[in-house]
């Protein structure tokens, strides 16, 4: 069975979005956020004029994601959250292709992407009616 750090990775990379949370001026806030994973590192895609990324640039911070909305068949309901420290991104040529068309607009202004990376050092992932446990039980 993989460490908690890969499967949590693994189920992100089913996933197109998550949420973000840090703090700013010492207090918590969450900021949803586009998602791909690379190379076990999972790379974001936020709006800059909202200026959450500030925030999480240089600061450890907490990406959950779960799969409430779109549930696999044999499945069953999974949530998952890292904890890593957050660092600007340059994406390259075939990241910003894996992240899709951006939104055109955010809060009624034009989006105007910023790119972050987080490298996991702590995970958790929790599931209900022991899908993710069947499936990596039966492996060869």
């Amino acid at each position: 069975m993989p460490t908690d750090e890969q499967l949590a990775v693994e189920l992100l990379a089913r996933t197109d979005y998550g949420r973000v949370a840090t703090s700013m001026r010492a207090l918590p806030f969450l900021a949803f956020a586009r998602h791909i994973t690379v190379d076990g590192r999972l790379l974001l895609r936020m709006h800059k004029g909202l200026g959450y990324h500030q925030a999480c640039a240089g600061s450890v911070v907490a990406y959950g994601a779960d799969n409430l909305s779109a549930v696999r068949s044999g499945e069953g309901l999974w949530t998952v959250q890292i904890v890593g420290r957050c660092g600007a991104h340059e994406p390259t040529a075939d990241e910003l292709d894996r992240f899709g068309p951006a939104p055109h607009r955010v809060d009624g202004e034009p989006f105007d992407p910023v790119y972050l990376s987080i490298e996991p050092e702590f995970a958790t992932v929790h599931s209900t009616d022991s899908g993710l446990e069947h499936r990596y039980t039966h492996r060869p």
